[in-house]
């Protein structure tokens, strides 16, 4: 959807509005990329509970039967693994 939208945009301002765009996705969740919320996460908890509390992740991945999902980014962000559908590892980076 969004590659749609920027095919209409000239090559010049494509390369100009796409890292702003993603940008701005990011910036949007990270209202809920803050300790209290990370705070909240527990060994257990299912995939929804987990969305519930910090909203969409940007990527998931799964390997072997552990989905491993990422709100924010490397340089900060929450990182979750389940493992039969629940929480069985969490990670948090550069969180306040």
């Amino acid at each position: 959807m969004i590659g749609k939208h920027l095919r209409r945009v000239p090559g010049s301002l494509r390369s100009l509005f796409a890292p702003l765009f993603v940008a701005a996705l990011l910036l949007g969740c990270s209202d809920k990329l803050n300790l209290d919320n990370y705070n909240q996460l527990k060994v257990g908890q299912s995939y929804d509970e987990v969305k519930r509390i910090l909203g969409d992740p940007t990527r998931c991945d799964e390997m072997m039967a552990v989905r491993s999902c990422v709100w924010g980014g490397e340089q900060r962000g929450i990182k979750v693994a389940f493992m039969g559908g629940q929480v069985a590892l969490l990670s948090a980076n550069n969180l306040k």
